[in-house]
C-alpha cells in the first residue's frame, strides 16, 4: 500500500513559478509510474504530467508541455511538478498518483490533493 501525500500548493500570479512536491511511503517507489493530475470541483480529473520509474521518459498534456516540468528523486521517495508561468485556467486541486505502468494504465494510489490557485 503506497501513501502520497502533496504539499507545495498556494497562491501564485499568472507568470510566476510554483513547485508541487510529493512523498511517497509505504511501497518501492521506483517500482511505479507517477503522475500528476488536475481536477476543478464536479469535473473529472485530468492528466497533466507522468514520469517513467527511472525518471528516462516523461508523459504530458498538451496544456502544459511546454509550462510544466515533472521530475522524480527515487532516493528520497519524491516526486515533483514545477509549474512555470502559470496561467488563471491553471488554477484546480493537484493530485499526485502511481501507477504500475506508463499511460494509460490506472493508477493504483491517490494523495489528497494541494490546491493551487493562479491570480490574473
Amino acid at each position: 500500500q503506497v501513501q502520497l501525500v502533496e504539499s507545495g500548493g498556494g497562491l501564485v500570479q499568472a507568470g510566476g513559478s510554483l513547485r508541487l512536491s510529493c512523498a511517497a511511503s509505504g511501497g518501492t517507489f521506483s517500482d511505479y509510474f507517477m503522475g500528476w493530475f488536475r481536477q476543478v470541483q464536479w469535473k473529472e480529473r485530468d492528466f497533466v504530467k507522468a514520469i517513467s520509474r527511472a525518471g528516462e521518459f516523461t508523459y504530458s498534456a498538451d496544456s502544459v508541455k511546454c509550462r510544466f516540468t515533472i521530475s522524480r528523486d527515487n532516493a528520497k521517495s519524491m516526486v515533483y511538478l514545477q509549474m512555470n508561468s502559470p496561467k488563471a485556467e491553471d488554477t484546480d486541486v493537484y493530485y499526485c498518483a502511481a501507477s504500475n505502468g506508463p499511460p494509460p494504465y490506472e493508477y493504483a494510489y491517490w494523495g489528497q490533493g494541494t490546491q493551487v490557485t493562479v491570480s490574473s
